[in-house]
């Protein structure tokens, strides 16, 4: 089971011979054990994108976009990163054997960059690039002329610049359609360019699903979700302040057709501070279990806010992206168990107070 379940709703079809899977895709959809029952959401579900390949929802991408190259006989691709996307492209282009070239974040994770370099990716982190429009903006513009010049594939994990990509992760809604018990209800996604909160609005409909998609970014990344929370049709670049890692993204990409989506699903912005975030994902280990990296625990720390705000109707469905795993950011982890002693004692010693 992959995401290549789904052949027939991706457009063009790509020939069997040149689908690549690692078995992506079939994420587990759990019920909340504690979250839920506290905030009085009868039915409140975390998605686990982090049980993907590489570790997070971008090896949906990484499937067809690699699929796609091996298709038309491209051998070099050139993309960009904070992290997550780089990391899933890296490995898909391992097992496909196509050379792989990725302009990265100055500030992304090193566990990210490693898991790159691991799967023989040449990588350049790139001063600037997410934080300042301008830089991004001039990232994407010499990579998109050395692209052509060149021959080379760009992958950007953005329907701007990579919609047969981006496709793949329109699966994650026809996954929910099947995993959550009536309708869907409400869907919180993280966001920073907004590409996977388009790609799930437009899988539901493309699936004839019923589910509003929410919009949530931090505070210091907000280019999509207060313009849509305010009823503006148009998301707005920014100086990025945010230090959570995925989520940098200045430039508005995809913003304003999310923007549209959201709103038509019956979808909202949401805007919270990197301290809420750290607290849901925090919160997600402590009393779920689930080990996420900040920017997967976006969706949840979004969900909290909107509760306490007598936003969400506790009859309907509330479903959480968990976007990528905590091994993906161990610094965050560090923090979370900075006032947590790992003593070492001697075996008479071992929790000799009980």
């Amino acid at each position: 089971m992959s995401v290549w379940r789904w052949a027939d709703r991706y457009s063009p079809l790509i020939p069997d011979e040149h689908c690549l899977s690692l078995g992506e895709g079939q994420t587990p959809c759990i019920r909340s054990r504690s979250i839920g029952a506290d905030l009085g959401i009868r039915d409140l579900f975390f998605k686990l994108e982090s049980a993907n390949p590489s570790g997070s929802y971008k090896d949906r991408f990484a499937a067809l976009a690699v699929s796609h190259m091996r298709a038309n006989r491209e051998h070099t691709c050139l993309a960009t990163s904070s992290g997550n996307t780089g990391s899933a492209l890296a490995a898909y282009c391992a097992a496909a054997r196509i050379r792989c070239r990725i302009a990265v974040v100055e500030s992304a994770p090193s566990a990210k960059l490693q898991q790159m370099l691991a799967h023989g990716a040449e990588i350049q982190r790139v001063r600037e690039f997410g934080t300042n429009a301008s830089v991004t903006g001039c990232v994407f513009e010499r990579l998109e002329a050395k692209s052509r010049q060149r021959g080379f594939a760009l992958q950007i994990s953005a329907f701007r610049y990579s919609p047969l990509g981006m496709q793949g992760v329109e699966s994650i809604a026809f996954e929910l359609q099947e995993q959550v018990p009536g309708q869907t209800g409400n869907v919180f996604c993280p966001a920073g360019g907004g590409g996977l909160t388009l790609a799930v609005a437009r899988g539901f409909v493309k699936a004839n699903g019923l589910a509003s998609v929410h919009c949530v970014q931090p505070e210091g990344n907000d280019t999509i979700a207060s313009a849509l929370r305010k009823g503006s049709d148009e998301a707005r670049h920014v100086r990025c302040s945010t230090k959570i890692s995925g989520l940098q993204v200045a430039n508005v990409i995809d913003g304003n057709e999310v923007i549209a989506a959201c709103r038509e699903s019956g979808g909202t912005g949401h805007t919270v501070s990197d301290q809420q975030i750290f607290d849901a994902q925090k919160l997600l280990a402590r009393a779920e279990g689930i080990f996420s990296e900040p920017a997967g625990a976006v969706s949840l720390a979004g969900a909290l806010q909107a509760a306490r705000r007598g936003e969400l109707d506790p009859e309907v469905p509330v479903v959480c992206l968990i976007t990528g795993s905590g091994f993906k950011d161990s610094s965050s982890i560090d923090a979370m168990n900075a006032d947590t002693e790992c003593p070492v004692v001697t075996a008479d010693a071992m929790f000799a107070e009980d």
